[in-house]
């Protein structure tokens, strides 16, 4: 078959044709750009290279937007809980500030990536199956993983987007119809998300993975986070959905695989990396130069003078606010916890106070340097993207939403998370003081994990920092000004996708294009 170069083709899903990255080594790439399909799947060892470029894609999250700036940054930066100490890069400045439009970086970068990384999944799903000479079980696990890590990707552009085009196989010529493909109803790319997690469950995955392969654990942890969304805005399942998330979040409980971690320090303890809390995660590594974590940088106080890292670019900080307004006694606001106020000159030198909160739940002790360490410079931090501690809290505020009011093991599963921040938690709640004790946990608990803004979106709902309650979205004013309108439900999407295939319109409502 002729090769189709994606430069000439004016394709709003970039990569459909090929596998954009990936090799059987995990974290390491190869441009495959020069193969065609169908002279490549000819061997077992292709399927795992498949599948490794749709993992390598994830790495997304850290790639630049512009002059310091990252991807990671959009669903931090519009939920109002983090601000940046640098003005040079416009696009994330219009993101903090709700003045985003259609040709923002960000939304491109988010759009175009997601869409790569369904493409390289739909590339993997339709040509294992025939790749001869091939151990089944093994077949049946990469497609699984490949099922996966489609459903995640989709499940980030539903909730970006809303109607998108649902795209489950690879295109491979000019004259394919879904070349240039319409929007799909939300309701209907939930329900192949839905299906995709099930073939995953199905498929033969083990319960874990220790190398950072998707697993049985994150399949139905998935599955529950995507149950909890359908339950909520905007399909508005109900009460029905809620059971199913609750049921499925308790599969993963129950099993006994996973646990809290002791301590708040291993979440970023590379030792601990994939296991334990860490049900899912994106990969990296310091000694593979393309797969170096870049998040470092982005939450150093600005020209802060404390890491080894020479830029210190301080673009996601916590707002005054959100820091604030942590509970009296929560283990989590203390010094080097979740956030830090003071750290040693250059990374390893004198203790030296910044005078402000930043992020330490990420930080990176070796490449920043610690007491009498110097830094490497070079971190290979995990990305969280399924933590433990997020499945107790889908479990506790689905089964309270399914029920009349909460359960003893819906208040023990709250209760493990606020027992590691050292706080007390009442024997008894009613539904609705349950209801947003959970969700104030989600915020304390997952943030700075790009979580609160697609609970936001699902609840219709936005945390007050000074009342410590939830104000409906619209209308809901940031602590530093600026206000959600409707608008905001949805992103723009790209103007360049659009200009490339009209079969996009009408533009999502509030916004030009």
């Amino acid at each position: 078959m002729k090769r189709l170069h994606l430069t000439k083709i004016g394709l709003l899903l970039c990569g459909m044709l090929f596998i954009g990255a990936g090799c059987t080594k995990y974290l390491e790439e190869n441009d495959p750009s020069n193969l065609a399909p169908d002279s490549y799947f000819t061997l077992p060892e292709h399927a795992e290279t498949a599948v490794n470029s749709v993992y390598a894609n994830l790495r997304f999250m850290s790639a630049g937007a512009g002059i310091f700036s990252y991807n990671f940054q959009l669903p931090e930066a519009l939920s109002g809980t983090s601000a940046s100490e640098t003005g040079q890069n416009s696009d994330l400045n219009n993101l903090l500030n709700l003045a985003y439009d259609a040709d923002n970086v960000h939304v491109r970068q988010w759009w175009n990536s997601l869409y790569r990384g369904i493409a390289n999944a739909n590339l993997a799903i339709a040509k294992i199956p025939d790749i001869p000479n091939m151990d089944e079980g093994l077949r049946a696990r990469y497609i699984g993983e490949a099922k996966f890590l489609r459903a995640l990707h989709y499940f980030y552009a539903v909730r970006l987007w809303g109607d998108v085009p649902l795209t489950i196989k690879p295109i491979e010529s000019y004259t394919d119809p879904e070349l240039y493909p319409g929007r799909t109803p939300q309701e209907e790319v939930y329900n192949q998300i839905v299906q995709d997690l099930k073939d995953a469950e199905a498929a033969g995955l083990p319960w874990t993975d220790q190398t950072g392969r998707a697993n049985l654990g994150a399949a139905k942890s998935l599955l529950a986070s995507v149950y909890l969304t359908m339950a909520g805005f905007p399909l508005n399942k109900g009460a029905q959905y809620y059971q199913l998330a609750a049921d499925k979040a308790n599969e993963v409980i129950t099993h006994g695989d996973y646990s809290l971690f002791p301590t708040y320090e291993n979440l970023h303890t590379p030792a601990l990396k994939n296991r334990t809390e860490h049900i899912f995660q994106i990969q990296y590594s310091a000694s593979v130069s393309d797969a170096r974590a870049d998040f470092q940088q982005p939450m150093l106080p600005n020209f802060g003078g404390v890491s080894a890292f020479g830029t210190q670019i301080g673009s996601t900080v916590p707002t005054r606010a959100f820091y604030n307004s942590y509970e009296t006694g929560d283990k989590r606001k203390q010094e080097q916890q979740f956030f830090y106020t003071a750290y040693y000159q250059d990374g390893n030198g004198a203790l030296k106070q910044l005078n402000a909160p930043y992020i330490f739940k990420h930080f990176d002790r070796a490449a920043n340097g610690t007491a009498g360490v110097a830094g490497t410079a070079q971190s290979g931090m995990n990305w969280p993207l399924i933590r433990y501690a997020e499945v107790l809290l889908i479990y506790a505020e689905a089964q309270n939403e399914a029920a009349a009011a909460p359960s003893a093991a819906a208040i023990a599963a709250l209760k493990q998370i606020r027992d590691r921040a050292a706080l007390t938690t009442p024997a008894t709640f009613t539904k609705a003081a349950f209801r947003e004790a959970v969700w104030r946990e989600r915020w304390y608990e997952l943030c700075y994990e790009g979580k609160a803004w697609f609970d936001m979106l699902r609840l219709r709902k936005a945390f007050n920092e000074a009342t410590k309650g939830f104000d409906n979205f619209v209308g809901h004013k940031f602590s530093y000004g600026p206000t959600l309108q409707e608008k905001h439900l949805l992103l723009p999407l790209p103007t360049l996708e659009m200009n490339n295939n009209p079969s996009l319109r009408p533009q999502n409502p509030g916004f030009a294009g």
